[in-house]
């Protein structure tokens, strides 16, 4: 249980350093001029270009980290609508109980 704890925060931190990292790459490659840059644009153009290699790669090497994610978002989803399901049926309970006794006192008059 202890590793899906922090499988959510584990797996953005490794996302984002995924895409800094290409992001200081593809920086280097335009600073170097291998990656033509001119200006704001093409400071844009590097950081769109760092997203897209970034993410495949965040495809492939996270793989495990994603499923632990999932894991523990599902499970804390399924928490969620059991607690839900139980409140709904205490209180339809309680509204059935109510209801009988007012028939009841109804009944009686």
């Amino acid at each position: 249980m202890s590793s899906k704890k922090h499988a959510t925060l584990r797996y953005t931190s490794l996302r984002a350093s995924i895409f800094l990292a290409c992001l200081l790459v593809t920086s280097l490659l335009g600073h170097f001029g291998v990656i033509p840059v001119v200006g704001a644009t093409g400071a844009v153009f590097l950081v769109l270009l760092a997203a897209l290699v970034s993410a495949p790669i965040s495809y492939v090497v996270l793989s495990k980290q994603r499923d632990e994610m999932s894991a523990q978002v599902i499970d804390k989803v399924s928490g969620i609508k059991e607690r839900t399901a139980r409140r709904i049926a205490e209180q339809n309970t309680g509204e059935d109980e109510a209801d009988e006794a007012a028939r009841a006192a109804a009944g009686q008059q």
